[in-house]
């Protein structure tokens, strides 16, 4: 089967032909229908984070069918289309694992990072780990939820219940984001970078009353602020943004380093939080949230051989939405 690795960062993914991978023990094998490119797809192809081994195939956004069931027990069937996210695996005995913070594990298993992804034709997940997704959705705008989707939300629920949200960085995970706080009534205040007159044009589409680059300053306090943008830079103007006792969110998997400021921005009980990786909870919770509210994904696909145009793409900010890999 054709699968796209990473053999050393800051080099172009290869095109390999592999074997099919067959499951062990409590996992499954998933023919790849669609696989999101997501952020942290890049930050390894590019060594932001170092390559825990390799090759790796990245891909952590896969939506799937099961086409064969490893030994054992196992809750899911031959042929049901499920979601593998990027928690592929807890220990399940660590002190996080014992208190319900599997998103913490001490030695968890990621996919695409420390096991093989979805930039395949087939890829194998621990069964227990992999998410029955709604039929309301296609392949290709599901894969985006995925991650997009999931980090987004639980970003969401750490940011409180204040009307005002700034969304910093407005891409694939802001843009669903976006409508569910919408959905539930907030009022969304976008920041992009500055002069990305195209993807501020996108959020008002999707119901931000406001948007503007990372230049200027929102019109009025924000109760929180969630930054999807990997520039540590921008968490001192998140901090001069929110209102005392207000939230800033930092939500991705690598952010570069957040200069020094005045002791004034933080004062008045504003916060800074990052959210790490997801749990099994975060994917059930969010599932049925999106059930609920059609999310609309703005998704460009890209066949699976191009996933270095896609990745490129991404790099330079040219994906109003998501890229999706489609196996062909």
């Amino acid at each position: 089967m054709l699968a796209m690795r990473i053999h050393k960062s800051g080099r172009p993914l290869s095109a390999d032909n592999v074997p099919v991978p067959m499951p062990a023990a409590g996992e499954v094998q998933v023919k790849v229908l669609a696989c999101g490119v997501c952020r942290t797809d890049l930050h390894i192809a590019d060594g932001d984070l170092p390559l825990l081994t390799a090759p790796i195939t990245p891909g952590h956004e896969i939506v799937g069918r099961v086409t064969a069931l490893g030994a054992g027990p196992v809750s899911l069937r031959v042929g049901q289309r499920v979601g593998i996210p990027w928690l592929g695996k807890a220990c399940g005995h660590c002190d996080y694992c014992r208190i319900d913070r599997e998103n913490l594990c001490d030695t968890p298993i990621f996919t695409g990072y420390s096991r093989d992804g979805g930039y395949a034709e087939y890829a194998v997940a621990d069964a227990a780990y992999c998410i029955p997704l709604p039929e309301i959705y296609g392949d290709a705008e599901m894969a985006p939820l995925l991650c997009a989707g999931l980090i987004g939300y639980r970003a969401y629920r750490r940011a409180g219940d204040g009307k005002r949200l700034g969304l910093i960085g407005f891409g694939a995970a802001a843009h669903i984001l976006c409508q569910l706080a919408r959905a539930d009534g907030r009022d969304i205040f976008a920041v992009t970078r500055p002069g990305d007159t195209e993807g501020q044009v996108f959020a008002r589409s999707l119901g931000a009353i406001w948007t503007g680059g990372s230049n200027e300053t929102p019109p009025e306090q924000l109760d929180a602020a969630i930054i999807f943008a990997p520039s540590g830079s921008l968490v001192p103007l998140a901090l001069r943004w929110v209102r005392k006792g207000g939230t800033v969110v930092c939500a991705g998997i690598h952010m570069s380093d957040i200069p020094s400021f005045p002791y004034q921005n933080l004062w008045g009980e504003r916060e800074i939080v990052s959210i790490a990786n997801l749990t099994r909870e975060d994917g059930s919770v969010f599932m049925e949230r999106a059930a609920r509210t059609r999310i609309e994904t703005r998704v460009v696909t890209y066949p699976l051989a191009e996933a270095n145009a896609a990745l490129e793409h991404l790099r330079e900010g040219r994906i109003q939405g998501a890229a999706v890999l489609i196996p062909q």
